[in-house]
């Protein structure tokens, strides 16, 4: 800590300085900040009779609406102004102990499992990256397992109508907290090892509807036995989806892509979608956001991107800094992620629920998504009817895809309620644009082992002429299907 000591005297001179409302004031509109404060309590995990430890709790945003719920919470911050008026607001909710206290600080005595809920909003932007991780260590000892970090923070820039002058703050990428959260690990008493697993990562809501920023990030963590595996998300991101990987794909596709295409496919499929400024689309599998720009951008809909991978989202966001657009992104699995009924106009989806292997379940959660009159349309890889080759069932097992026929995946759109189903198959366009994708890697070689290796290079090209030998052999399909909620 003594190393970041000159660091740690501007902070406290910024907060000694500034008056107590600016600490809270994340906009000078009423709506937005009422917004994104009800947004964030309801991204938090269900925090009823539960223990909470709140870092940061300046005068008391949160601190009183916790406290309504909660068994306990520790409301800790280090201006003395700040905690002295928050309990000034809260101090009747006699479940609140208020402490004064550096969240940095060694002397910050916090039992280890003693806690359900660590929150902080808007504070390790204030941190050097150096306490950034010790602090975060430390989170993972203080809570009981199965406990959950929640935290937000601004990256990228600040926000707001005026620059401040002298801000200290460290407008991060947000994969530097990624990272940081995902290697903590921690040690109990027993020899036990835990580790800290993603639950939640999104853009906060609020922000993108009003100003059309995605700087505002939150994170949700859960403590879990360091032998969890993660699932299929850890093999997104560290198999399939790396990040290089993600790169590569985009490299082959066209910028902001990774799905077949890129964006002439987009256009061509988005124009059967008849958007209209104002609706609301719904992007599963939304990848590194490409599509999802286009849409916003060129016919001014609000489009919510969720997508597995965590490599992918983070990517999108890094992507989105900048854009203006309505255009919000989070990590989430669509067979577990709930949203009310009638919520969207459009559901939209390109080569992602292959994934999927209880497809009618996904369907009829789409059904209920959207509104009346609402479409759905879907690119996604297919298999010809009957019996596949032992190679071809081989290369489908080894990918841990679930793959049907076009008329039988029609068929399961239509059985989970959907009327005027388009089922095509579009192989043969799949093949033209898999041929023009190699065609352009392989011209742009010395460019792409320049920019990656020849490794990479090679997985590449190895990957689409195999692509090409499945669907020419009529083996592997692709589907385009459109479905309207009557």
């Amino acid at each position: 800590m003594a190393a970041n000591g000159g660091e740690r005297a501007v902070q406290k001179n910024y907060w000694m300085e500034s008056s107590i409302d600016s600490a809270e004031d994340v906009s000078n509109i009423a709506d937005l900040d009422k917004e994104d404060k009800l947004e964030v309590l309801s991204l938090l995990p269900p925090y009823e009779g539960k223990s909470i430890l709140e870092l940061g709790a300046g005068t008391g945003r949160f601190t009183g609406d916790l406290a309504q719920k909660a068994d306990w919470v520790i409301a800790v911050d280090f201006v003395e102004d700040f905690i002295n008026k928050n309990e000034s607001i809260n101090g009747h909710y006699k479940n609140i102990k208020f402490l004064c206290a550096d969240a940095t600080s060694p002397d910050l005595d916090i039992s280890d499992g003693s806690v359900d809920l660590i929150f902080s909003n808007l504070l390790l932007m204030y941190l050097s990256d150096e306490e950034v991780t010790e602090l975060a260590q430390r989170m993972v000892k203080w809570l009981k397992v199965g406990g959950h970090i929640f935290f937000r923070e601004t990256c990228f820039h600040p926000s707001g109508d005026s620059m401040q002058k002298h801000d200290p703050a460290h407008y991060r990428e947000p994969t530097f907290y990624s990272e940081v959260f995902k290697e903590c690990q921690a040690t109990d008493s027993s020899g036990n090892s835990f580790k800290l697993s993603l639950v939640g990562f999104k853009c906060i809501s609020a922000y993108v509807k009003h100003k059309k920023e995605q700087n505002q990030i939150c994170w949700i963590w859960e403590k879990v036995n360091a032998d969890y595996d993660g699932g299929f998300q850890r093999f997104l991101d560290t198999v399939q989806y790396k990040s290089n990987s993600i790169l590569r794909y985009e490299r082959t596709f066209g910028p902001g892509f990774v799905s077949t295409g890129g964006i002439d496919t987009t256009k061509e499929f988005v124009a059967k979608l008849d958007l209209k400024p104002g609706q609301k689309v719904l992007d599963v599998g939304c990848g590194i956001g490409g599509g999802d720009f286009y849409m916003a951008q060129e016919f001014g809909v609000y489009v919510v991107g969720i997508d597995l991978s965590i490599n992918m989202i983070a990517i999108a966001l890094e992507r989105a800094n900048g854009l203006n657009c309505a255009v919000e992104f989070e990590v989430a699995d669509c067979t577990t992620i709930t949203y009310p009924d009638n919520t969207f106009d459009v559901i939209y989806s390109r080569d992602t629920i292959l994934h999927i292997q209880d497809k009618p379940a996904l369907f009829r959660s789409f059904y209920k998504w959207l509104k009346p009159g609402g479409k759905v349309l879907i690119s996604d890889y297919c298999k010809s009817a009957g019996p596949s080759s032992p190679e071809f069932a081989a290369y489908i097992k080894q990918r841990g895809y679930d793959l049907h026929d076009v008329k039988a995946y029609g068929q399961m759109l239509k059985d989970a309620g959907f009327d005027e189903v388009v089922a095509e198959d579009r192989t043969d366009q799949f093949i033209q644009v898999l041929q023009r994708e190699l065609d352009k890697v392989e011209k742009e070689k010395d460019a792409f082992v320049s920019d990656f290796s020849q490794a990479d290079y090679e997985d590449i090209v190895g990957g689409w002429k195999a692509k090409l030998i499945r669907t020419k052999a009529g083996e592997q399909r692709w589907g385009l299907f459109i479905a309207k909620k009557n």
